[in-house]
Order: structure tokens, then C-alpha cells, then sequence
């Protein structure tokens, strides 16, 4: 059976990755070696350089560069252009979870970074991530996550409401109906993919060009399926509860009613998530997770879907 690519999807014969999947990465990278770590070494570096990196979270985290005359991600302390995610020992194919999820997004015409998985020593799958904050030589774009906004911190990052990010767009954004439109086109996506973990820290603004916009989506997974928490189907309260969510409580409560948008978008964003289905079970299909998870990512796509 052919090999699939793990940053395309795309069947790539006998080599682990297609030749555009490579070049994605890097326009000269010819082949790509297995990071020199199994998934239990990758965890072990990740709490060893926890102390010194700029990215934290739940999921250990490696930041990286990709090394052309190597050819291979290299591990860095600092100015890594990359994030690596392996697997976690506690919820299984996180890595596998999330490369589809934010797949899925793209196709439903959500700005996500370039991302893709690399397999370390053991055969194991790895998520990565371009850095969206990076560019030219050490250099950064402001970005501040929704935490830092509100005045919120890593421990206050669920205690927070749906509504109150209204005022964040409308004050920050330098064109808040634009921007609001987005912000529900992702709150609908990340309801239908059972991702109940967006918490405050979760949505950044980013400042590029002059321009205050919502920063590309991030750290989008399924985690009901993953991480299981069957009391909640989102991190923040909409109209004061976490489940049992309608679809108008979506649609006329949240997007009518908070965000001030209009008939014609918010049925143009719904019509636009009803086409992309198809491929979006196209997806889930082809993807590396197992026949189990994909079954269950199935089932949870179709009920929430069905409701809108």
C-alpha cells in the first residue's frame, strides 16, 4: 500500500513524504530524517527546556528551525521558527488530531499557519507549526492572546464569557465587522469539531502592516474526542452555560445580537460550512488517526453539524 504524506495527505509511494510536501517546508529540501527522538525523549526535552522557551501550554511543546543542509528539524532554546508538538502520554494522537482539524479549517477558508506532521526516531508522528509571530531574522509582530487583553492570566483563562469578546474586537481590530465575522465563522467551526478547549489563550490579535487583525487560528483539535470532558462543548460560557448549546443560541443570540452581524453573513457562513462537509469527511477519511477516532470524530461532525 502506498505511503501517505503526513504535510500533504497525498499518497507518495514508498518515501515518507511527497516531494511537495518537502518543499513546502523548504523550496531546495530534498528528504527529511525522522527527528532523532522517540515520543517519550521528545516529552522529556520539552519539560527539560520548558524554563526557556517563549511557548507554553498543556501540550509539551519544541521550538525549531529547519536545517536545509541537514535536512531536518534541528531543536532550539530560541529564535526557533517552528513549534513541535509530540505525541502526549496522556491523550492518545493529539498530533494526528490536530494536524486534521487545522486541515479542515483551512478548507473552510480559515487563515491557519503552514503545518504538517514529521515522524521522530520510533515511527512516531509529531505535529509542527510555522511560527506566525516570526519573520525575516529574529524578528517579531506584536501578537496578544485574549488573556492579555482582558487582564486575564494562565489560571483565570476559563473564567470568562462569550460576550465580553465583543468589546476586545470592537475596540482593538482596526475593522471590527470584518474581524467579528471571523471571529464567528471560528466559533461555529470549532463547535461542529467538538473542540470545547478555546479558552482565552487561544485567540490573539496580531499587528501586521499597520493593521490590528485576529491572529491566524491555533491549537484548533477535536478534544472532545481526545481529551473527553462530555460536561462542556465550549471553554467559555454563551448566555451562561457551557452545553446543551442550540444552534440559535448561535446564530440569533451570539451572531445577531452580540456581534451585530447580518442575515445575509451569518447564513453565508453557514452555507459555506454546509459545502465544505463533504470534504471535510474526505478528510477525516484519509487521515492518520485511527479507524476508532475517525469514527468518532464521524459521529460528533454529523450531530453538531445537523443542527445548524
Amino acid at each position: 500500500m502506498a505511503n501517505r504524506c503526513p504535510i500533504t495527505y497525498e499518497p507518495c509511494g514508498t518515501a515518507k513524504y511527497s516531494r511537495g510536501g518537502l518543499k513546502m517546508i523548504a523550496p531546495k529540501l530534498l528528504d527529511l530524517k525522522d527527528l532523532p527522538y522517540t515520543a517519550a525523549e521528545l516529552r522529556r526535552e520539552a519539560a527539560n527546556r520548558a524554563k526557556k522557551l517563549s511557548i507554553q501550554g498543556v501540550q509539551p511543546k519544541l521550538s525549531a528551525t529547519v536545517s536545509v543542509v541537514d535536512q531536518e528539524f534541528k531543536i532550539v532554546d530560541q529564535f526557533g521558527s517552528y513549534i513541535i508538538k509530540p505525541q502526549n502520554d496522556l491523550f492518545p494522537q493529539l498530533p494526528e488530531n490536530e494536524d486534521l482539524t487545522m486541515r479542515m479549517a483551512k478548507t473552510f477558508g480559515l487563515n491557519v499557519p503552514f503545518h504538517g506532521m514529521v515522524y521522530a526516531k520510533d515511527g512516531s508522528l509529531s505535529y509542527f507549526i510555522k511560527r506566525f509571530d516570526r519573520y525575516g531574522k529574529g524578528k517579531k509582530y506584536a501578537v496578544e492572546d485574549f488573556a492579555q487583553l482582558t487582564g486575564n492570566t494562565r489560571d483565570t483563562k476559563y473564567s470568562f464569557t462569550m460576550e465580553k469578546l465583543v468589546p476586545v474586537i470592537d475596540e482593538f481590530c482596526s475593522f471590527p465587522l470584518v474581524e467579528k465575522a471571523d471571529f464567528f465563522k471560528r466559533i461555529i467551526f470549532c463547535y461542529v469539531t467538538g473542540n470545547e478547549d478555546m479558552h482565552l489563550k487561544n485567540f490573539s490579535l496580531i499587528t501586521k502592516n499597520g493593521k490590528i487583525t485576529l491572529a491566524p487560528a491555533y491549537d484548533l483539535l477535536n478534544s472532545s474526542i481526545a481529551i473527553k470532558n462530555p460536561d462542556e462543548e465550549i471553554a467559555l460560557t454563551l448566555k451562561g452555560k457551557k452545553s446543551n448549546l442550540k444552534a440559535s443560541d448561535f446564530m440569533d443570540y451570539y451572531a445577531k445580537e452580540r456581534l451585530k452581524l447580518n442575515e445575509k453573513t451569518i447564513m453565508g457562513i453557514l452555507g459555506e460550512m454546509k459545502e465544505t462537509i463533504p470534504e471535510w469527511k474526505e478528510l477525516i477519511e484519509i487521515s492518520f488517526l485511527s479507524d476508532e477516532m475517525k469514527e468518532k470524530y464521524f459521529n460528533l461532525l454529523e450531530s453538531r453539524s445537523d443542527m445548524f
